[in-house]
Order: structure tokens, then C-alpha cells, then sequence
């Protein structure tokens, strides 16, 4: 095998294993909610996870947006970061399984970190809340702005369907609607009806929103083995023309 035909090789094998990581490590880089969905009207806990500071410079402090169709949230203890509940006002008060009229929500939860945590570090923080019962159908977003020693970054872009991700998307959690089961204990999908009286199968449409962020991770992956492939082709016909 010739230098020449040994650096294609090698270059080729290098881009593919650059392709094939780069997908799971941008995905990583943003600040995504674990479940990706869950069911309308249900108690769940988000997992808030953060990946890194903000280019380099440590964290400081993260604050997490509560969308406003939800009223009640319970934060839950990180032992490294303290933690704060902004309250807003109800635009209409609403009364509680007690009687007792509820004027305020939640708004916005605050973590601030007793040491500020290095970039190249990972945390987590856990949200208990209950979904909105009408909200089937919907994506919910959280926004999230992460401040750092220098600087900070803003986790509040809208990602629109069908479109490119955006730089600092807004962490969201798709809602679905409630799984039926017949008697032989088949699921079925559940359905919604939204304002134009169109039917949508609630189901298939957030799994699908939710699978999403894998597509790219998936195809550069594939592509980056092909690459590879083909590079080590290359290199065992140049050197069998070489041999010969």
C-alpha cells in the first residue's frame, strides 16, 4: 500500500468516525426534559438535564420558565444548588380539590449553584408537576436561561415543525392523550379534536414529535460508517492494483 493511498485510508476512516459521534454529542449539548412526553392531566417529574456552562465558563445559576397552563409545581432538592419559587398571578383564580380559591402559580424556578460547576460537567434537576388536562395535542415549552461566571445563554427559541432545530430551542415535552385499552388489553391511540374540529391522533403524532431529535443523530451515524467503508474500499483495491 502506497503513503498516498494509506492517507486516503486513514482520512476516510476519520471522517466517518467524526460523522458518526458528532450527532450524539450535539444532541447532548442542549437542554433537554426527560420523559420527551407524557400524558395530559397526569402527575410526572421533568428531568432538566445541563450538559455545560456557557462556552466554557462555568455555571452560576438556571432558570426554568413554567408554562402558564400549569399551576402548581414542586422542585426537587439538589444538594450542590439551592432552589427559589417565583410566584405570578393568576390572570383567573381558580379554587382547589379543599374549596380554597388559588391566586398565584408558579412562574419560575430558580436553581443557584453553591459552587459554580464547571463546563464539562453534568447535573440535573427534577420538576414534580401535573400536566394540563386539556393540553393533548401540544407541545409544552419550558425556557430556560443559563447563567454563567461570563456570560449567559438563552434556552427560549420555539422549534417550528418541519423546520431546523434552532440554536438554543426551548426544552418542551410533548403531551399525549390517554391510551385506551380494549377487553382483549389492546392499546389504542387517543384522540384530540382541536378549535377547526379536526381530528388528530395524539399518540402517533407526539411519539413522532418526540422520536424527532433522533432522525439526524440516526443518518449522520449511518453516514459516517459509509464513509468509512468506503475509505477501507479504497484502500484494499489501490492495494491490490499496487500488488498486482
Amino acid at each position: 500500500m502506497t503513503f498516498k493511498t494509506a492517507a486516503l485510508a486513514a482520512s476516510a476512516l476519520l471522517a466517518g468516525g467524526i460523522l458518526a459521534l458528532a450527532a450524539p454529542l450535539s444532541a447532548s449539548a442542549h437542554i433537554d426534559i426527560d420523559p420527551s412526553s407524557a400524558v395530559a392531566g397526569s402527575f410526572t417529574v421533568l428531568n432538566f438535564a445541563l450538559p455545560h456552562g456557557c462556552a466554557g465558563s462555568p455555571t452560576t445559576a438556571i432558570s426554568i420558565a413554567i408554562p402558564e397552563s400549569i399551576t402548581n409545581v414542586t422542585p426537587t432538592v439538589n444538594p450542590l444548588w439551592t432552589v427559589a419559587k417565583t410566584e405570578t398571578p393568576l390572570a383567573t383564580p381558580i379554587t382547589d380539590d379543599d374549596g380554597n380559591s388559588i391566586t398565584t402559580r408558579i412562574g419560575v424556578v430558580e436553581y443557584t449553584a453553591i459552587t459554580p460547576m464547571a463546563d464539562g460537567l453534568r447535573t440535573t434537576f427534577d420538576l414534580s408537576l401535573m400536566l394540563p388536562a386539556d393540553a393533548a395535542g401540544t407541545i409544552l415549552e419550558f425556557p430556560v436561561v443559563q447563567t454563567c461566571v461570563t456570560g449567559s445563554t438563552v434556552w427560549d427559541a420555539h422549534t417550528a415543525p418541519g423546520e431546523a432545530e434552532p440554536a438554543h430551542p426551548a426544552p418542551s415535552i410533548a403531551v399525549t392523550a390517554a391510551v385506551a385499552s380494549d377487553e382483549h388489553g389492546a392499546a389504542h391511540s387517543g384522540t384530540t379534536i382541536d378549535g377547526t374540529g379536526t381530528t388528530t391522533e395524539v399518540a402517533l403524532t407526539s411519539d413522532a414529535a418526540a422520536s424527532a431529535p433522533d432522525v439526524l443523530a440516526r443518518v449522520l451515524g449511518v453516514g459516517g460508517l459509509v464513509v468509512g467503508v468506503v475509505g477501507l474500499v479504497l484502500a484494499i483495491t489501490a492495494r491490490r492494483k499496487h500488488s498486482a
